[in-house]
């Protein structure tokens, strides 16, 4: 993999933290629980530090870092407003979205992971660690999920 290419895989998981943080503002209003508020916020801090982290890589490299995001992720955030709209911000709900936003982030991490020959040992080192909070992240939305679909 050339640096365009690297840096192009970089921008992408920027995307995807960018999408997370827009996700998780969008799910924070969908909701009065200030126990999920707090935990949207958690989430956010992640994407935060992980968008810090990449963007430097980036700028490291000589690439220009991607700020956008992507057309699913703004197809998402709107479908989660209609549905919760629908059902009334329904705590359940909110989180079945979140998961599903979870979900894809982990996809992307895992996309990027499965395609680390020829990224310096550090940016694998990199991923690997974000990758790893996304986890702990995910698990903590399908707790909660699972817990209020019982």
């Amino acid at each position: 993999m050339n640096t365009s290419d690297q840096i192009s895989a970089l921008n992408e998981l920027i995307v995807i933290n960018n999408d997370r943080i827009e996700g998780y503002d969008t799910a924070s209003k969908e909701t009065e629980d200030l126990d999920l508020k707090g935990l949207f916020a958690a989430l956010q801090t992640t994407s935060q530090s992980n968008l810090s982290e990449l963007r430097a890589e980036v700028l490291r490299m000589g690439g220009e870092v991607e700020e956008g995001t992507r057309t699913t992720g703004k197809f998402f955030r709107v479908w989660m407003d209609v549905k919760a709209a629908l059902t009334g911000n329904d705590r359940g709900t909110i989180l079945d979205s979140c998961e599903l936003g979870e979900d894809k982030a982990l996809e992307a991490y895992q996309n990027a992971l499965e395609n680390t020959e020829n990224f310096q040992p550090s940016h694998v080192a990199l991923i690997q660690k974000q990758h790893t909070a996304l986890r702990a992240d995910h698990d903590k939305v399908k707790a909660l999920r699972d817990a209020e679909n019982k």
